[in-house]
């Protein structure tokens, strides 16, 4: 009688132990379910609001607007520094014709054409508030002084010119730098008291400079209902005489730096519009936060669950999981938008720091937002991925992204080959070849076909060794890129467009995560499945509609 009750007893705790590992199994089974559900597929098996995509459509609205708002302001500021920049060339350049003559502003070539140029800046400065129409004026220091004119002449210590009829010279390449300032309050005086600066040695002068400092306040802000701007420009005029081949170029170098005016008084409603500005950003502040705080959620989640059925492939089929398996738990769209959160996050702190005019980061503010604003129209993508016949463009980029990011590596190896060739070989004769970057440059924009006849025509012809090796560079290069390099990258991106199409079709291969949620029996056999992936979700406008097969099952989140 006792051996029966110990064997009945057994039974019942074997029982119960399997029981166990059952409703162990069916628990994890449908928390990976509803983890990989859509939000209308979560909505209809558990009634739960999708929170998460409504916080995400709404951060899309709002960063939108956010960066539409300070688009218009900075346009607005650029447009003010451009217009300036141009105002000063004309006011201090003699004989500026509006235009840029290659990378200089104006070039002269006698020493008479150097020193008009040079007293035709010093005399425009001493006159400036009689000359510009704009609000312009000098720069104080806190004592109210005005900050003087500085020039700096730079020449060899020592030359001689008889090594113009001779051809022997002398000379010390050590440089010398002397500086004088003018007061603009002392402009009839100052050419007699100097007359010997300006004695210039130009066989012996390698550049002068000349700084000032200038104020000047952007009024246009005003009409859009923002606090006006206070600005720096620091100017720098420069006689380039490097070369010294008999031409002097002349550069003029602005730095615009925005400030906050010390005394302002603005009547209006600017500085009410300002405050409901900031009061817009910081609700975009707490929709960033709210939604990084949801994908973080979610990241976790997804890390415990796949800890969970790792341990239970461990445990029952002594199996780890694949990688294809472990990239369906750790989504890189949530990584997607934590970034874009944190962007823009310091982009909106920033902003509303130039708002409130304690800073002037312009420049750093629109590559945050910017940025940020990208990542978030990518990450639409992920909700289009619901639909079937939308989601093609993801899984053609997944799939041929490793292939493509190899041919790259390969391609790019021959492409800097070409790039340093190209420079150091034809720099000399083609503009377009001058540097790295130009060389780079021109060459991307020969390989899509663009601006072909004048890179040929450009080329100077005087060495025929030069001319005969550019055409056979040029005409290498565009052969091997346009007719090879460029139709295998178009053909890894067309094989892995017909590989998903065929799966679509045929059915997508199955890994264990996929068997194990479908309740396949013969659980740890790959094969492939006559039916189309688990994972291809239907239309969302349907899937609200429809009534699931599995609405009678109890999901555990």
């Amino acid at each position: 009688m006792e051996l029966l009750v110990r064997y009945l007893d057994r039974s019942n705790s074997i029982s119960s132990a399997v029981s166990q590992d059952v409703i162990k199994e069916e628990n994890l089974r449908d928390d990976l379910r509803y983890y990989f559900m859509s939000p209308c597929e979560k909505y209809r098996a558990r009634r739960h609001i999708p929170w998460k995509m409504g916080v995400q459509i709404l951060k899309i609205i709002m960063i939108t607007t956010q960066l539409v708002l300070f688009g218009l302001n900075n346009q607005l500021v650029v447009s003010y520094k451009e217009e300036n920049i141009m105002t000063l060339k004309s006011l201090f350049l003699k004989g500026y014709s509006g235009v840029d003559e290659d990378d200089y502003s104006i070039a002269v070539y006698t020493q008479q054409g150097v020193y008009d140029s040079l007293f035709y800046v010093l005399d425009q400065y001493s006159h400036l508030g009689q000359l510009s129409v704009g609000p312009i004026s000098y720069a104080q220091d806190e004592d109210g002084t005005l900050l003087p004119l500085v020039i700096c002449k730079e020449h060899y210590k020592r030359g001689s010119r008889e090594h113009l009829i001779n051809e022997a010279f002398d000379i010390d390449a050590q440089l010398e730098t002397v500086c004088m300032s003018h007061d603009p309050n002392t402009a009839n005086q100052w050419k007699t008291q100097n007359s010997s600066f300006f004695e210039l040695d130009f066989y012996r002068l390698v550049d002068i400079k000349i700084t000032f400092q200038l104020r000047g306040i952007n009024l246009r802000t005003v009409r859009s209902r923002e606090l006006p701007d206070c600005y720096s420009f620091f100017v720098t005029v420069t006689f380039d005489n490097q070369c010294h081949s008999g031409k002097v170029k002349i550069f003029l170098d602005t730095d615009a730096q925005s400030s906050a005016c010390r005394d302002w008084k603005v009547s209006g409603t600017a500085q009410k519009n300002t405050h409901y500005l900031l009061v817009f950003d910081g609700f975009v502040i707490l929709v960033c936060i709210t939604s990084a705080v949801l994908c973080t959620r979610s990241i976790i989640l997804a890390v415990r669950l796949l800890q969970r059925f790792s341990r239970f492939l461990n445990e029952n089929y002594n199996r780890k999981v694949c990688e294809d398996d472990q990239s369906e738990f750790l989504n890189g769209w949530y990584v997607l938008v934590i970034i874009s959160d944190l962007l823009a996050i310091v982009g909106t702190i920033l902003k509303m720091e130039i708002q409130a005019k304690s800073l002037t980061s312009y420049d750093v503010c629109s590559i945050f937002l910017g940025t940020s604003t990208l990542l978030v129209w990518v990450g639409v993508i992920r909700y289009l991925g619901y639909f079937q016949k939308y989601n093609v463009l993801i899984l053609t980029m997944k799939a041929a992204f490793p292939k493509v990011l190899r041919f790259c590596c390969c391609a790019g190896m021959i492409y800097l080959g070409y790039t340093f060739c190209g420079w150091i070989v034809l720099g000399p004769y083609h503009e377009k070849f001058e540097g790295l970057s130009r060389v780079a440059e021109c060459l991307f924009s020969l390989l899509n076909g663009d601006d072909m006849f004048t890179t040929f025509a450009q080329l100077k012809d005087k060495n025929i060794l030069v001319w005969l090796f550019s055409r056979a560079y040029l005409y290498s290069f565009i052969s091997l890129f346009i007719y090879m390099v460029l139709s295998l990258f178009i053909a890894l991106i067309t094989d892995a467009y017909e590989t998903i199409k065929k799966y679509q079709k045929n059915g997508f291969p199955l890994t264990d995560l996929h068997k194990f949620i479908g309740e396949q029996k013969d659980f740890p056999v790959l094969e492939e499945s006559s039916q189309a992936d688990v994972y291809v979700r239907s239309s969302t406008l349907c899937c609200c509609q429809r009534v699931p097969v599995n609405d009678d099952v109890i999901l555990i989140s």
